[in-house]
């Protein structure tokens, strides 16, 4: 269970990072106020309106009415760069960063203490009898 949940998270900060790393567009196509279509990859179809109309009439003046679509394009940047410089924080930061890590690390070393306490102290008697010994006996 524990091995499953290490890698069900290794794969959702994977997704994490590739997410917020990838840049994307988003075409989309509007005629008056309606989504006409819209496309992640591609140039959007638009709906055939969108070209200006000519009267007939008077073919020299070209007058030309506004179109009523439009097209809009959203564009989300990803990030370039992943690693943030120790230099660009602020003191405060770097201090309590660099006093976490000495802490953290502190926590995992061992101890190398080469002192004996019971040194001078003999061994028990472990071959005797303790009951005889002592002459107590359960009735």
């Amino acid at each position: 269970m524990k091995q499953f949940i290490h890698k069900s998270m290794a794969v959702f900060m994977a997704a994490v990072v590739l997410m917020t790393t990838m840049s994307f567009t988003v075409d989309m196509h509007y005629c008056g106020d309606t989504l006409v279509d819209f496309s992640f990859i591609q140039q959007v179809e638009t709906c055939g309106m969108e070209k200006e109309q000519v009267t007939p009439s008077c073919e020299k003046q070209m007058v030309s009415q506004k179109s009523c679509c439009s097209d809009e394009q959203m564009v989300k940047q990803g990030q370039d760069d992943l690693k943030t410089s120790f230099d660009t924080l602020s003191f405060e930061k770097q201090t309590f960063i660099a006093a976490f890590t000495y802490s953290y690390i502190k926590l995992f070393e061992g101890t190398a203490s080469t002192d004996v306490s019971y040194k001078d102290y003999p061994p028990p008697f472990v071959k005797r009898d303790v009951q005889v010994l002592h002459q107590t006996f359960l009735i």
